[in-house]
């Protein structure tokens, strides 16, 4: 089945627990910022959820592999090793994936700063983001977010059956997170990396530093 994508939009599958789709989020949101087109193309984000095709929680020892690569192709992020309990962190990243997805309710700017703030707070402050609270607090932080109609729209559920609809009916067209695809009918997997492991740790073969700006270009039909 074919995604379809609405002019002005590009369409992420990913998760907020993703590294590789927080790195490109980073450089397609500066890239687009760069070409004065931050309200000619939104990100439309969908869920590709890493703990359901996995079939294990989120990994620790994974992750905190990655995190020096990460820091070294974008150190302005604010990379950092798990700093909290390790009994804190958080093996689902369901509920701030839904968090995301209700806020599109509210606009997908609305939708963007939540997803790219529940980011930051895994990665670079070490936040249990998987925790109902920890993520309502992320949102009161984030001006384009009504916190508390996403409270109310976490308590209710009413984002989570769409998202999970969606997530079910389009998983086996996405590649991996991070997957954009695009109005015109392209797509694309990972963006500018080429990459492998080596003893569970990844290695980038190639870093192609002009693709975020092709692909903003791309979604915006220039």
């Amino acid at each position: 089945m074919a995604i379809h994508v609405e002019p002005g939009t590009i369409v992420l599958y990913s998760d907020v627990a993703c590294g590789w789709a927080t790195l490109a989020l980073h450089r397609f949101y500066a890239a687009r910022a760069d070409a004065g087109l931050d309200d000619a193309v939104r990100v439309d984000h969908r869920l590709f959820l890493l703990e359901d095709v996995n079939r294990f929680p989120l990994p620790k020892t994974f992750v905190e592999g990655e995190i020096p690569v990460f820091a070294e192709l974008a150190p302005e992020v604010g990379w950092q090793q798990w700093a909290g309990d390790p009994a804190e962190w958080p093996v689902t990243s369901l509920l701030a994936n839904e968090a995301v997805h209700a806020a599109k309710a509210q606009g997908l700017a609305a939708s963007e700063e939540l997803d790219l703030a529940l980011r930051r707070a895994f990665f670079a402050e070490s936040r249990t983001i998987s925790m109902l609270h920890e993520i309502l607090d992320v949102a009161a932080a984030c001006p384009s977010v009504d916190a508390d109609s996403l409270r109310d729209a976490l308590d209710d559920g009413r984002a989570r059956g769409q998202m999970m609809r969606d997530y079910r009916a389009n998983r086996d067209a996405v590649e991996g997170s991070p997957h954009f695809f695009l109005a015109d009918g392209s797509a694309v997997h990972n963006p500018g990396i080429e990459m492998h492991l080596e003893d569970d740790v990844p290695v980038v073969d190639t870093d192609d530093e002009h693709a975020a700006a092709r692909l903003v270009r791309q979604a915006a039909g220039l």
